[in-house]
């Protein structure tokens, strides 16, 4: 028996039913010991929400290992977890009151509270918070306060549990609602009511306790039942995050979720960061008719009236209501990482489908998670909450999480896992000139990447431009500002003046340097194909290009190989002595001693050699992208 195949079938029997009424969600959060899973299986054994047979099953299983049945074991199945007795997965439970249906986000850990919170799993509409009334406040009780507020959940229910360990005692629970609604006030927090409670007895779950005859607020049922739809962001400016895009026949089709607002076919939509404009075509669903809107937490694929280019990670917003766009923001944030938060290291930024390398520039303070004591600090040890400026290297789109909750808030992610999560509190404006000569850093800002220069060598014939033409149609569908400087191109106009000598040969290389440079000023990805055989050519090229990032890419073959594949039978003439100094018959080719990318295009196939140079340029507009000021 596993707890997948349990929960899944408490979804699929109530599925039915619970799909003529619209869910809410409700995170439901505690310490370890606190008795959140006995609850939640309560809560479901008491709505009548079990799949016909579970409980009996349950119980057999638990008898059949000689162990006392709990109702936490309708949740927590699988065999080293009733030896545990704690839940170790992430699930989604689905249950419903005679008034409404209801989805509960069950997310044992920080950890999967920030995974969540990057896809927007953990949307919730309101929040239960267990703590055991036996211990009192802890600081892991503490902790997931602050992360209710991180996922921007206002309306929140505390749950008193196993008051029946102390006797079901009033004092004993005043004091804990005293404590805690103080540390909430403290996180902008409020609490709608402090419910006692006994799970493992069903008390003041579902039905009122005999035993608690003071206690005069809601049951836990009654105060779902009085939550309202605060989840529902469809009055909220549009904000549709691009997660793909598809081409079909001629249509590319925009993919995404709306997480706030509405889209309607005719409506015009802005990208960001970017700014570029089109208006909704048509809705493109399949099967079944096109729909007329789609709204908050609806999928959404259409076609736009205008093709223009957009990438995952974009948003899209009407013109008259935008996110912000920059690199720098202020944000309170969550640190759940082995190795401390730093300082100026560089991490990985997670809003929506936005994925970006970002910079802690500055730590301005962190607060001890239990005590909120404030002090000032260059690194953030672990479950420890700080305030910091962020640094991203390119601009990207966002809300404050005052205004919206869910493009305001983000994940940091360190060697590939999520050590933190994060709302961003303030926009910091970052300096422009605004008038007077455009600088390189704008032009870098503006084009989201560096400019370089990939300097493609090898014989005639080696698969130069061919391997060109690809990396460039690659980099131009990834929306980067590329330029290829063919030789052949620059023979027919630039270089119609020059023969093949050696000095005419320099004077080819140093105008095609030249072109290439003026493109990457212009902040462009400059890819040149030029035979260029002399070494000490190519390396007065790089000189001059020395203040972009260079790339020699040594497309070799043998010369064998090039004849066969001599199209123009260039090589064919110059073999009968009709074209002088060739190169590779009648003139020499030095060969590249160190060049960055090497390709062998007689043993790899075309994709291989385009991903060898995507590699490496990626690897060195990462390194360049650290430097960025604008």
């Amino acid at each position: 028996m596993s707890q997948t195949s349990n929960i899944s079938s408490v979804q699929k029997s109530a599925q039915p039913d619970i799909e003529d009424m619209r869910k809410m969600h409700v995170v439901v959060v505690g310490h370890v010991d606190h008795g959140k899973s006995t609850f939640v299986g309560r809560l479901l054994h008491d709505t009548d929400s079990l799949p016909n047979g579970k409980l009996d099953q349950v119980r057999k299983n638990c008898a059949a290992e000689g162990m006392e049945f709990e109702y936490a074991f309708l949740l927590d199945a699988l065999l080293e977890e009733q030896e545990q007795n704690i839940t170790i997965d992430t699930t989604r439970i689905f249950f419903r009151t005679t008034k409404r249906a209801y989805a509960i986000i069950d997310a044992p850990g920080h950890k999967e509270f920030l995974k969540n919170m990057v896809t927007g799993a953990a949307s919730a509409s309101a929040a239960l918070l267990l703590i055991d009334a036996n211990e009192g406040v802890m600081d892991q009780s503490r902790r997931h306060a602050f992360l209710l507020s991180l996922l921007g959940v206002k309306q929140l229910v505390v749950l008193v549990n196993k008051m029946d360990l102390i006797k079901h005692d009033q004092s004993t629970y005043e004091k804990i609602k005293v404590e805690y609604t103080a540390f909430l006030k403290s996180l902008g927090l409020t609490a709608v009511h402090f419910i006692p409670i006994a799970a493992k007895h069903g008390e003041n779950v579902v039905q009122r306790s005999d035993k608690m005859s003071w206690w005069k607020g809601p049951t836990v049922a009654e105060a779902l039942d009085n939550f309202k739809h605060e989840d529902d962001l469809t009055g909220l400016p549009l904000r549709m995050p691009v997660s793909d895009i598809y081409r079909f026949d001629h249509r590319r089709i925009i993919a995404g979720r709306v997480e706030a607002g509405a889209i309607r076919p005719g409506d015009e939509l802005i990208f960001q960061p970017g700014g570029r404009r089109s208006t909704v075509r048509t809705f493109e669903d399949w099967p079944g008719p096109s729909r007329e809107v789609a709204g908050t937490g609806d999928s959404a694929n259409f076609s736009l009236s205008e093709q223009i280019f957009v990438e995952r990670g974009q948003v899209a917003a009407h013109p008259n209501q935008q996110p912000r766009v920059g690199r720098e923001f202020r944000a309170r944030i969550f640190w759940l990482g082995k190795e401390p938060l730093q300082q100026n290291k560089t991490y990985r930024l997670r809003l929506l489908t936005q994925n970006v390398e970002a910079v802690i520039a500055k730590i301005e303070k962190i607060t001890d998670a239990s005590t909120l004591e404030s002090i000032e600090a260059t690194t953030v040890p672990r479950d420890t909450i700080c305030e910091v400026i962020v640094r991203a290297t390119r601009p990207i789109a966002f809300d404050l999480h005052s205004e919206c909750a869910i493009t305001g808030r983000f994940a940091i992610e360190d060697k590939g896992r999520i050590n933190g999560g994060g709302i961003i509190l303030d926009s910091i404006s970052e300096k422009t000139s605004g008038e007077g000569k455009v600088t390189a850093a704008e032009r870098t800002a503006r084009a989201g990447h560096s400019p370089a220069v990939i300097w493609f060598t090898g014989l005639s014939g080696s698969g130069k431009s061919t391997i060109a033409e690809l990396v460039e149609r690659r980099l131009f569908d990834a929306g980067k500002k590329v330029f290829r400087v063919d030789g052949d191109d620059l023979r027919t106009a630039l270089n119609r003046d020059l023969g093949f000598s050696s000095a005419d040969r320099a004077e080819s290389v140093r105008r095609a340097s030249a072109v290439a440079g003026l493109f990457a000023n212009a902040g462009h990805i400059s890819l040149v194909t030029l035979i260029a055989p002399l070494a000490a050519d190519r390396a007065k090229a790089r000189a001059a290009l020395a203040n972009h990032a260079f790339i020699e890419v040594f497309v070799d073959a043998p010369l064998e190989v090039c004849e066969s594949r001599d199209v123009k039978g260039l090589y064919a003439k110059a073999r009968r002595g009709e074209i002088p100094e060739f190169t590779g018959i009648s003139s020499p080719y030095e060969a590249p001693e160190a060049p960055e990318v090497h390709i062998r295009t007689d043993k790899l196939s075309t994709t291989q050699a385009v991903e060898l140079v995507i590699n490496a340029l990626d690897k060195i507009l990462e390194s360049k992208a650290e430097d960025w000021e604008v």
